[in-house]
């Protein structure tokens, strides 16, 4: 009974089918506040804190409970109220980024997510670079990307840029929307009963007006318009998981500045390049001036643009020192945890981006 309140909110088979310690309730993290989290059981809603033992194991974000999160609790002796999360459970999709600026930890942008809508709105924010950058991360995920071109009345050039997207999407579906109309009905089929979607993009692209359209009521504000943007801007700065009236489950995120990539599927974002690479008279060819390069023969032909090439070289450059540095950041913490020194602001710090 307990398993099928809970499959409601997404409970997997893998975690359902699981023998867990006497004492122990399960339970999916649907709100967080700083050190705080709101969880979802199959019998209520109760407030959570990490234990001690949590707590000294993290050695930074991702390592810490996030909206998205199952996790197991148990009851708090000392306060009726408060529960204590004991354990976290295995993800089975993690969307991460480097920590904006010059901090290398990583940081957690969605958790056990079935479908990541990725938005780019086609006026000012339309840019495929940047929808390489995310489609990177979101295939290397787990979760299922859909790219969703929001505010489609504010182009002219709509068959052509869904054309170039299309391409760009690496085998992901594509849908437009205006948040205007009833042109929102797009993403529906993709939001289905006990899945969680998660929608992720630059401020202003529409995402929470999206959410209120899928709730059928409004849960999220959007600021007041700008005469250059039409249809107001995104002021999402904190996360819950909301159950919509059809079943499915979804997370809206704080519009992203910044995504900077620390883990990343360049084999199926530059499916193409990667094909041609394979083909290239030698294995360590940098695709510059090497004799029998098959990706340089490609841009010569005209069906690969030098612009995709220098795409597929920065994100891949960029994940590799990031990695490195990620790497060289958590040996660091661990470290200092087995000496006994405190925790750094960058290892104790349980924001997510």
């Amino acid at each position: 009974m307990q398993n099928k309140q809970l499959k409601a909110w997404g409970l997997p088979t893998n975690l359902a089918d699981q023998t867990y310690p006497r004492g122990l309730i399960m339970g999916r993290v649907v709100g967080q506040n700083h050190t705080m989290y709101k969880v979802k059981t199959a019998a209520d809603e109760r407030q959570a804190a990490v234990s001690g033992r949590l707590a000294n194991l993290a050695i930074e974000a991702q390592d810490y409970p996030a909206v998205g999160d199952w996790v197991l609790l148990r009851e708090n002796t000392a306060s009726a109220d408060m529960a204590i999360i004991e354990r976290l459970l295995p993800r089975h999709s993690l969307f991460l980024r480097k920590t904006a600026g010059r901090k290398s930890t990583a940081q957690i942008v969605a958790t056990n997510v079935d479908t990541v809508f990725i938005c780019m709105a086609l006026d000012e924010n339309y840019n495929l670079n940047r929808l390489a950058r995310y489609l990177v991360v979101a295939w290397d995920s787990g979760a299922t990307p859909v790219v969703v071109l929001t505010k489609a009345d504010l182009t002219n050039q709509l068959t052509q840029r869904v054309t170039q997207v299309t391409q760009m999407a690496a085998g992901a579906q594509v849908v437009t929307c205006s948040v205007t109309n009833d042109t929102w009905h797009s993403i529906v089929p993709y939001v289905r009963p006990s899945e969680t979607v998660a929608f992720i993009g630059s401020s202003g692209v529409g995402k929470t007006t999206l959410i209120n359209q899928l709730m059928g009521e409004q849960v999220g504000q959007t600021q007041a318009v700008r005469e250059s943007d039409a249809h107001g801007r995104h002021t999402t700065t904190s996360r819950d998981l909301l159950q919509l009236p059809n079943g499915g489950l979804v997370i809206d995120t704080p519009g992203m500045r910044e995504l900077s990539v620390l883990n990343g599927d360049f084999k199926t974002t530059f499916a193409d390049i990667e094909d041609l690479a394979r083909m290239c008279k030698f294995n360590d060819c940098t695709h510059t001036s090497e004799p029998g390069c098959a990706v340089q023969a490609a841009i010569q032909a005209g069906h690969l643009s030098q612009e995709r090439l220098d795409s597929y070289r920065q994100l891949s450059e960029e994940a590799t020192t990031n990695q490195a540095l990620h790497g060289k950041a958590r040996e660091d913490a661990k470290l200092a945890r087995m000496f006994g020194s405190k925790k750094t602001n960058e290892s104790s710090d349980q924001g997510t981006a």
